[in-house]
């Protein structure tokens, strides 16, 4: 283990021995940890960060490097998979994690370095422009019941929320296309890693479906072995959509034709997740899952 990540287990396992409160260099200073999942190796990796807030009381978090030429492992990773998870000292949670562009990033920045001066210096360090990147916490769905059953509706709300905010991300990006200015590329910038968070979240909760729950199921009802053929199917069109979806997000400005697709995938899923809840949840209860 390298000096730097011995460095960082250190403060992690004190981080959470003192409920967010460490010593040493950090000592007063206010510490999240941040867990992002590995661009290559897709593997969990978490590390200290010092963090402000911005007027909505939303975490900020700059990817600062101590003023290196190339950004740090973590934006890397957040790039590619933004639902992040995040610790205070106080509560753990989900986020998508969105870096801020143009003059909105310039704004933010000005303001961080203003209440800690060292991050203008890390600035001056360096060529890239160090990003500022808000934790956007994500919509938390009770669990109103126990078991398989509870959690299924859970996540099954979490997508509904997030869909639902993606497509107003979109049908925003659709009346801004073609603007110029900040305004546009922050918005850009918000649905695609919006919508990548929803997209990888979908795409593992239907592999796990298929894989694990689905066969468990089948297996004691047999009877229902033709509804499952039928999910199947629906999993198939909802990932070919979704992977449509993702291949135009690299493609250049944000405009109606994604909101097409947006709208497309929602109409697909919204009556995929209420016949599959019609059908599983009654099994679900009586089985006790």
């Amino acid at each position: 283990m390298s000096s730097c990540n011995e460095f960082n287990e250190n403060v992690i396992a004190e981080f959470r021995a003192n409920a967010g409160k460490v010593g040493g260099p950090f000592e007063g200073a206010e510490l999240l940890l941040l867990t992002t999942t590995g661009a290559r190796s897709g593997t969990p990796h978490t590390v200290p960060l010092g963090f402000l807030r911005d007027g909505g009381g939303t975490p900020l978090v700059v990817a600062s490097a101590a003023g290196a030429d190339r950004h740090p492992a973590w934006y890397h990773n957040l790039l590619a998979r933004p639902l992040v998870q995040v610790e205070t000292g106080t509560e753990e949670y989900e986020a998508v994690a969105v870096p801020a562009a143009g003059a909105r990033r310039d704004e933010l920045f000005a303001q961080i370095v203003r209440a800690e001066p060292g991050y203008g210096e890390y600035q001056a360090r360096t060529a890239r422009v160090i990003p500022v990147v808000a934790l956007q916490r994500t919509h938390e769905v009770p669990e109103e019941e126990g078991g398989i059953a509870g959690k299924l509706l859970s996540v099954h709300g979490w997508l509904r929320a997030q869909l639902a905010h993606v497509r107003e991300l979109a049908a925003d990006g659709a009346a801004e296309a073609g603007a110029p200015g900040a305004g546009a590329a922050s918005l850009g910038l918000q649905l695609r890693q919006h919508c990548l968070a929803f997209c990888h979240t979908l795409e593992f909760h239907h592999r796990s479906e298929d894989a694990g729950l689905f066969p468990h199921l089948e297996q004691q009802h047999p009877h229902m072995r033709e509804f499952f053929r039928r999910v199947d199917a629906e999993h198939r069109v909802i990932a070919r959509l979704q992977e449509e979806l993702v291949r135009a997000l690299d493609a250049p400005g944000v405009g109606e034709g994604f909101s097409e697709r947006v709208e497309r995938l929602s109409r697909e899923l919204e009556g995929h997740l209420d016949r599959e809840e019609a059908q599983l949840l009654p099994v679900l209860r009586a089985l006790g899952a």
